[in-house]
Parts: structure tokens; C-alpha cells; sequence
């Protein structure tokens, strides 16, 4: 299907320089297009690097639609790293994940044999097959149920977005990086035509690419859009250890750990988020994801937390992902989702090509901006 404009990008500003916004401006550069990256702070520095930064669907089964995009954005990821290189930030280890109780382990294997239905990497085994062939650090009973996704990984997202950005700027991207954008011009028609940035510059463009995370309603009202999102805030824990005792990502009751770099752990726990708007604070938060990893990982014992950060994921009201063009504004489009990182590298490219072509994939059908119009 084609949008009925023919409207060139011209000069396109992508706003916000997280992995979803590094994923577009890669996509548009590498196809020779004017590209100028802009972020209030530095590129991956902020959701972004604060990210559990799991590659994956199989927590992704609420709708086909979605799950199907999650699913190519785990293939896009790998043919990214086929693209740019691995190194430093692609590990595709896997993902363990067990239950604590017959009513969680139930719902856990159901949803695994969903998955294989489905077609995805699925393998249940024991906790002492798990210990002996994968994780020997785990303290998961012998006899549990372990449901393994092979296929998953997980990404260092910094470090992702640092080399997508150093191909884009070699490519012949610009980049104004320390600045906020503070208004949008439009021409007569409603159409982008420039955005004014807070160090009082002006810069001419044809279109801009809204991929400002937790601001992206804010950057929305500038051209006099809603796009309501929602508040879900987030804390991620790293800890620094001697050794890193764990080589997947694990998805434990109550905990999620994960490997970060040679000698670090990132944890992060939906259930301890829950105690933010109750009050705690990040010390706090830190000690409970540290005690609720010590008991998966006995070895974390003597690890020492180094750092906790607490950011407001970027979803919109549905909880989908909201990209593409929004008609009433020609040369604006969002790229705003959760699963970021899952899905960077498949949006960057389908939003890259739309903005190129004007074509509209039906990947993304479900998940247009025109379902916030009001």
C-alpha cells in the first residue's frame, strides 16, 4: 500500500538517539540520505543503556501481530551483526526461565508450548540438566522445569548505538548532540519545514523522525499531536563481581540477571519495580534486586553494586509500539515502542524505507500512529 503523497524527506532530523533512533538514522544514511542526529544528552546513554536489553518474543504473545514483528526483529538483529560486527555488543546466548510454584510452572509450559506451535526455539529441561549442561552456578532445584530459548540474546545497547552512529556520521550524517529541540516549524500545509534547538540554532529540514523514548508525547505536541503514553518506570541494577558466574540471560522467579561485561551483572526484577511508586528509592531497590539474585546466584554474594538507575520506558497507551507517518503532518513520523532493543533494527529499516518510498509494510499495520488520532 502507498501513501498518497509523493512529499520528499529532504533533510531528515531524527530526534532522540536511543537504539531506535540510531536504528533510523543508520537505515536512512547508508541509503544516502540527509540525516542530522539530535538528542538532548549522548547517544545510548540514557533508556537505552538503562535497558535489560533482551532480545526476544517469547514474551511477546499478547497479539500474533506483535509477535511476529519480534520475531523479525530477532532476525534483523543477527543480520545486523552480520552488517556491522558482533563484537561488544551482540550476545546471542539464550534465555533460561523458570517458575516457583505449580501454578507459574504451569503457565510457564503452556506458554512454551504455545511458542513451539508457533515455530520458536523452545527446550524443557530439569534444574540438574540445566546445572550440569549450561548455568553450574544456579541454585534451581533439581527437579524444576526449565524452559530454554536458544535463540534469544541479549544486546550492550550503548555500545550499539555508539557504532551505528560512527557508521551514520561516516556515511555523511550530521549530529547536534547536548541540545534539546524546542519547537518544530511547519509551512502552510501543516508540513515539516525546520526544527530550533535550545542552543538558539535553527536547522532547515523536510521531515523529522520523532524517537525520543519517554519524551517522545512532548516532542509529539510540538507539532500539535497526542500521543499519550504511559508512566511505567523501571529500575536496572549493575553489579560488579570478580567473575561473571553466569553466561545467558536468566529469567528466575521474582529476578531477571544477566551478564553485562567481563567482570559486571545487570539485574532487574517487574516485581520490585512495583515498589517505586510506593516510595523506594534506588538504594533500596538495589539492595532487594541484590538479595533476590544472591539466592539464583550464590556466588553474587560477594558482588558489589555499582550503579542503579531508574528511567520511565518509553510505551504508548496500548502498550504498542507506535511508527510511521501521521498524515495530518507530512514529513512527521514516530518510532516510539517498548522492546527497543528487540525491535531497533527491524523498525529502523522499515521506517527508513517508508520514509524513502512512502510504501507502508504490513508488518506494521497494527501498530500505526493513526490509532492515537483524536
Amino acid at each position: 500500500m502507498r501513501i498518497g503523497s509523493t512529499r520528499q524527506p529532504g533533510r531528515v532530523a531524527v530526534i532522540g538517539v536511543g537504539v531506535l533512533g540510531a536504528c533510523v538514522g543508520w537505515n536512512l544514511s547508508r541509503h544516502g540520505v540527509s540525516v542530522v542526529l539530535l538528542d538532548a544528552g549522548r547517544p545510548g546513554e540514557a533508556v537505552t543503556d538503562w535497558s535489560f536489553s533482551w532480545v526476544n518474543a517469547s514474551n511477546k504473545t499478547v497479539r500474533r501481530s506483535y509477535f511476529d514483528l519480534n520475531i523479525a526483529g530477532m532476525a534483523v538483529h543477527r543480520e545486523l551483526a552480520e552488517a556491522i560486527g558482533p563484537d561488544s555488543w551482540w550476545y546471542p546466548s539464550g534465555n533460561l526461565r523458570w517458575a516457583d510454584d505449580p501454578a507459574a510452572e504451569a503457565k510457564l509450559l503452556e506458554t512454551a508450548g504455545l511458542l513451539a506451535d508457533w515455530g520458536y526455539g523452545v527446550e524443557v529441561s530439569t534444574g540438574a540438566e540445566v546445572r550440569r549442561r549450561l548455568e553450574p552456578g544456579l541454585a534451581v532445584t533439581a527437579g524444576a522445569q526449565v524452559v530454554f530459548y536458544p535463540d534469544e540474546a541479549w544486546v550492550h545497547g550503548r555500545h550499539l548505538v555508539d557504532r551505528l552512529v560512527g557508521q551514520a556520521v561516516a556515511a555523511g550524517a550530521e549530529y547536534r548532540f547536548g541540545t534539546e529541540v524546542q519547537d518544530i516549524g511547519t509551512d502552510a500545509d501543516g508540513g515539516v519545514r525546520s526544527v530550533g534547538l535550545s542552543d538558539g540554532s535553527r536547522l532547515d529540514v523536510g521531515s523529522v523522525v520523532n524517537a525520543a523514548g519517554p519524551d517522545a508525547s512532548h516532542v509529539a505536541g510540538l507539532v500539535d499531536r497526542q500521543l499519550p503514553m504511559r508512566r511505567e518506570p523501571g529500575a536496572v541494577t549493575r553489579i560488579d563481581c570478580a567473575r561473571v558466574p553466569v553466561q545467558r540471560i536468566v529469567h528466575a522467579p521474582n529476578i531477571a540477571i544477566r551478564p553485562d561485561a567481563d567482570a559486571s551483572i545487570v539485574l532487574h526484577s517487574v516485581e520490585i519495580d512495583a515498589l517505586i511508586d510506593k516510595g523506594e528509592g534506588p538504594a533500596g531497590l538495589a539492595r532487594l534486586l541484590h538479595e533476590s539474585a544472591q539466592r539464583v546466584v550464590p556466588e553474587l554474594s560477594d558482588a558489589r553494586i555499582a550503579q542503579t538507575r531508574i528511567v520511565n520506558r518509553p510505551i504508548p497507551a496500548d502498550g504498542f509500539p507506535s511508527v510511521g507517518a501521521v498524515p495530518s503532518v507530512p514529513g512527521y513520523y514516530e518510532a516510539v515502542s517498548h522492546s527497543g532493543i528487540t525491535l531497533g533494527p527491524v523498525l529502523g529499516r522499515l521506517l527508513a524505507s517508508e520514509i524513502l518510498s512512502g510504501n507502508r509494510d504490513e508488518a506494521l499495520a497494527d501498530f500505526r500512529p493513526e490509532r492515537f488520532a483524536v
